[in-house]
């Protein structure tokens, strides 16, 4: 087995990576109006959103979801 995944588009892509990637297209406040969660609105940072995304398994599948139809080719 080698490892590679070639139908997983997040394939090495970390959240981190998929985070500052977002707010870099869309800013903090749109990203917010497009994903309802408290780290996006109230003093947003890229630390912070990680550490909520890390836990909170229905928000990170909504912010990989949104990477994956906003980026793919």
């Amino acid at each position: 087995m080698s490892g590679e995944q070639p139908n997983n588009p997040l394939h090495g892509v970390t959240l981190e990576k998929v985070v500052v990637r977002l707010v870099e297209y869309y800013g903090w406040e749109q990203l917010a109006t497009k994903i309802n969660i408290n780290s996006f609105k109230n003093d947003p940072s890229v630390k912070s959103s990680l550490k909520f995304l890390r836990t909170t398994p229905w928000a990170r599948e909504q912010v990989e979801n949104l990477y994956i139809s906003t980026f793919s080719l």
